[in-house]
């Protein structure tokens, strides 16, 4: 039997700054409903309680999520590219491992939202012929994101196959 590729443990992790990043993107899908409720609570005296009350619980469980879930993240989260393959393990409640086999991958793309370049990142987005979709390596620095997407497009048009 031929030696293959197999599931194991990637190696790195997101840059350090991609908790603080995780915590903007809480922060930001906190803010707008409680903003919204706060503002109505403030307006619409007869309803002030129903709205204040779910706009404080809402702060408070955004605050929380902004402070636990990021870190949580970043210690699951893990990547790795070797001459095989892409090897890429996220979530946390669940776990999610993916191999991307160098012969299957199809494209390679940076993308920089607005968000990640205010904290100099990156996601390196590799796509391959599976229905499962795109492989994601989020929260990477952004000089290491363009050398890991140079050296995937080198690997893989040193690659046989068609990538199918």
């Amino acid at each position: 039997m031929g030696e293959g590729v197999r599931l194991r443990p990637p190696n790195n992790t997101p840059a350090a700054r991609a908790v603080g990043w995780w915590r903007a993107q809480w922060l930001s899908l906190t803010l707008v409903p409680v903003a919204v409720l706060a503002v109505l609570g403030a307006l619409i005296a007869p309803a002030r309680t129903w709205l204040l009350v779910p706009a404080a619980v809402l702060a408070v469980l955004g605050l929380l999520a902004a402070a636990l879930v990021p870190v949580w993240w970043f210690r699951v989260h893990r990547w790795e590219v070797t001459d095989e393959a892409v090897y890429v393990r996220t979530g946390f409640f669940w776990q999610e491992w993916r191999i991307a086999p160098m012969s299957r991958i199809q494209t390679v793309d940076t993308v920089r939202g607005p968000l990640e370049q205010l904290f100099r990142l990156s996601t390196v987005i590799v796509t391959t012929a599976s229905s499962k979709g795109a492989v994601q390596i989020a929260g990477l620095d952004h000089e290491l994101a363009a050398e890991l997407a140079e050296r995937l497009t080198h690997i893989t048009q040193a690659t046989p196959g068609d990538a199918t």
